[in-house]
Parts: structure tokens; C-alpha cells; sequence
């Protein structure tokens, strides 16, 4: 998490400078809590486990369209459970890639609702901030227990 450019809240989803570190532990909450396991194509929320400084959600959502970087950043402050129409943006997927995972946006939980489906990649802003946001270029991910 990362204050971004001239806003302080809601914070930005952002990758850790070095890639050797693990970063902070996230909670995956599938649409259909009770299966109790997280699957590969399923709806899920993801939020931050660790405190914020921002008095929001850690709970991710794909913000609003940036018309000045002319992209789709991943943000916090994010609705956590009710699927439907009022939530699509928080809501995203695991899916396998290569030898690891990736993140997908691509939300199922509306089914008249149009949405669109791009995979989660890296975004690098001008002051070398690596941003989360819909890219064609998958960020390569893996989980481990926190």
C-alpha cells in the first residue's frame, strides 16, 4: 500500500521494490465463503491483513479510469461480500499462469452487468512507483501461508 501522486486516500496497490520480499499477508475471501478454499476461476476478495493509514478499507477494488495516465489502477477502500451490480470492481480472480498464478480482473458476480476482463500487471508511474493496474502483461504471482 502507497499514497500515490496528490492523494493520500485511498491508498495504491503497489509492488514491493525488491522483488525477494514477500510483501504484506493479504486475506482471500472467495464469493461463496462456504467452501472455506480458495480456487482458481472463482470471484474473491482481497484486502490488506495489516492496518492502514488511511481510515478505509484495505479491501482491493479497481478504481475509477486515470485520464491522465490513461490507465486502470488497482486501489484500496474496496467493498468486501455483497456480489452484485454495486460491487463488480472489488472483485477478482486467481488464475493459473506459466508455473505460478496471476491476478484477473474479470468479475462474475452481476450476470446482466458489462465488465471487462484484463489480467493484472505492473504499471510503473514517473516517480518509479510499481503500480498495480489492468495490463496485457500478467504480473507472474505466488501465495504462501502468512
Amino acid at each position: 500500500m502507497a499514497s500515490t501522486g496528490r492523494r493520500t486516500c485511498p491508498l495504491a496497490v503497489v509492488q514491493e521494490r525488491y522483488e525477494a520480499s514477500n510483501g504484506l499477508p493479504l486475506k482471500l475471501t472467495p464469493v461463496n465463503t462456504k467452501k472455506g478454499v480458495v480456487r482458481v476461476h472463482t470471484d474473491l476478495n482481497i484486502r490488506f491483513s495489516a492496518a492502514s493509514i488511511c481510515h478505509q478499507s484495505t479491501a482491493w477494488k479497481l478504481d475509477n479510469y486515470d485520464e491522465w495516465t490513461k490507465q486502470w489502477f488497482v486501489t484500496t477502500n474496496g467493498v468486501e461480500g455483497n456480489p452484485g451490480p454495486e460491487t463488480t470492481n472489488n472483485w477478482f480472480k486467481i488464475e493459473k499462469f506459466e508455473d505460478k498464478y496471476k491476478l484477473v480482473f474479470c468479475p462474475t458476480v452481476c450476470q446482466h452487468c458489462k465488465v471487462m476482463c484484463k489480467d493484472i500487471g505492473i504499471f510503473v508511474d514517473a516517480k518509479g512507483v510499481r503500480r498495480l493496474a489492468l495490463s496485457s502483461v500478467p504480473l507472474k504471482v505466488m501465495f504462501k501461508k502468512a
